[in-house]
């Protein structure tokens, strides 16, 4: 069992940690984390980069979830032949684990991206139903506000009530309440900016892609 659990851990961390918005970026010759709002996720690609470009990040962080839970769990539990909760727990246990990784990613010196597209992907996989409810709460907020941050983070408190909702087990509920809590967490610096009234809206003018300055590079 110890094999099969440090491999799901590994496995499924390596496999979050890789930081789409920034490779995509790099290779247009942008260091995304000097621009915008420095976050290395698809909603700072989209403003700096275009809609193509954070349509790809987006797709590539939610499989990055989907992934974990659909592929990386199913492996690390074949490396165990012994059945029992903790190989039925192998899902929700990847799917945490890719999301850390995202966030926390150890190519960027564990500054990563808000997790909010990997999230989905986990839950596209553990519960299809509670996150259409969650992505529903997404787009009714975002179509009245045009602020990505703020439908993400009622997304956030929205998707634990969903899971509750649609019947699903006591793990998925702590595991989504978990979740949704490090994604509020994650957009601390856009809740302040919220209130400040300072925060950017979808649909204002994109910011002129230029090369990092001497002084943002040091």
């Amino acid at each position: 069992m110890a094999a099969a659990l440090i491999t799901l851990i590994l496995l499924s961390y390596l496999l979050g940690s890789i930081p789409t918005g920034y490779l995509v970026a790099k290779a247009k010759g942008v260091d995304i984390r000097s621009m915008g709002s420095g976050n290395i996720g698809a909603t700072n690609v989209f403003r700096i980069l275009g809609k193509g470009a954070g349509i790809f990040v987006l797709t590539a962080d939610a499989l990055k979830g989907a992934l974990a839970v659909l592929v990386v769990a199913p492996f690390g539990a074949g490396l165990d032949a012994s059945s029992g909760a903790m190989l039925q727990n192998f899902p929700a246990l990847a799917g945490i684990c890719a999301i850390l990784g995202h966030n926390y990613t150890c190519w960027l010196r564990f500054k990563g991206g808000k997790g909010i597209a990997t999230t989905a992907g986990v839950f596209t996989a553990l519960a299809p139903a509670a996150l259409g409810i969650a992505l529903a709460a997404w787009l009714v907020v975002f179509a009245a506000s045009r602020y990505v941050s703020l439908a993400s983070i009622v997304a956030a408190v929205a998707l634990p009530l969903a899971v509750w909702l649609t019947g699903n087990g006591a793990l998925l509920i702590g595991v989504s309440t978990a979740l949704g809590a490090l994604a509020i967490y994650k957009h601390k610096a856009n809740l302040q900016r919220l209130l400040a009234g300072t925060e950017s809206r979808i649909g204002a003018k994109k910011p002129e892609v230029t090369a990092p300055t001497e002084e943002k590079k040091s």
